[in-house]
């Protein structure tokens, strides 16, 4: 599990119920036809936007901003080269009964054992990447919507407010009060926009492009294994997806033996 997202979604809410409790008068903020104009009508407004399989795969993508977690570059790039060492040692075959963790990586293993063709394994492993892509692309659309809807939602509850309001203004001392009332769906929005959805979609959106950065590096160890590279070519070969730091590092490991022969 990533608890950044977990912590900085609860933190938010947790400081923003804390000002209001502090403030006192907390059940002022408590409006039932505001959160109906706010998350009802946000939901139905998204999914207009929306094909139903697409708004309720997005729950399911959602559920990646909070327990998806990829390895490490570093760890990647280790768990490739044994792959590399055992495959240039004993064989393609000899990686048969050898499990990994990602779906990914153990399919493009399983096509290797099978003896697939260069061509065949390089596409079938780009289109899981573009499907893969797709999917979290779409999550994060759905997401980043609710947080443009969200506000817009809110204005309306908030204008709607204000036509009830002043339309009834025989009594001064219900103006405050009513005022108060016809605000909150434009807290309402601004609260579900800020803290929820916006972020959720730009952790989605991170998400997306690490998890295909990952899933090329795979494809480019896969590749590399089958035409017989050697671990130490395929290692330099990957610390290409390293920071700049990093990679120098992996540089100078590599150069070391050339200099020691």
């Amino acid at each position: 599990m990533d608890p950044a997202t977990l912590i900085g979604l609860v933190g938010a809410l947790i400081v923003v119920v804390a000002a209001i409790a502090l403030g006192g008068g907390a059940l002022t903020f408590v409006d039932i036809p505001s959160a109906m104009i706010v998350f009802g009508g946000s939901l139905f407004v998204v999914l207009a936007k929306f094909s139903v399989p697409q708004f309720l795969g997005a729950i399911g993508v959602a559920a990646r901003a909070f327990r998806f977690r990829l390895p490490t570059i570093e760890a990647a790039i280790a768990e490739t080269i044994e792959l590399a060492q055992i495959a240039r040692k004993q064989g393609i075959l000899a990686l048969e009964d050898r499990k990994v963790e990602s779906p990914f990586l153990q399919k493009g293993l399983e096509m290797l054992v099978d003896g697939q063709d260069r061509e065949t394994l390089q596409a079938c492993l780009e289109k899981e990447r573009l499907l893969t892509l797709d999917r979290n692309r779409w999550g994060a659309k759905i997401f980043s919507a609710f947080g443009d809807v969200g506000p817009a939602m809110g204005m309306i509850g908030t204008l709607i407010g204000l036509v009830q309001m002043l339309s009834n203004m025989e009594d001064p001392k219900a103006i405050g009060p009513a005022m108060a009332v016809a605000l909150l769906t434009t807290l309402y929005g601004a609260l579900m926009a800020t803290t929820i959805c916006i972020p959720i979609a730009d952790k989605l959106t991170l998400r997306m492009s690490e998890e295909s950065r990952m899933q090329q590096l795979w494809t480019d160890a896969l590749l590399a294994i089958q035409a017989g590279t050697n671990p130490r070519i395929v290692e330099q070969l990957l610390s290409s997806y390293l920071p700049e730091r990093g990679r120098d590092k992996a540089s100078g490991g590599a150069e070391t033996p050339k200099a020691a022969a």
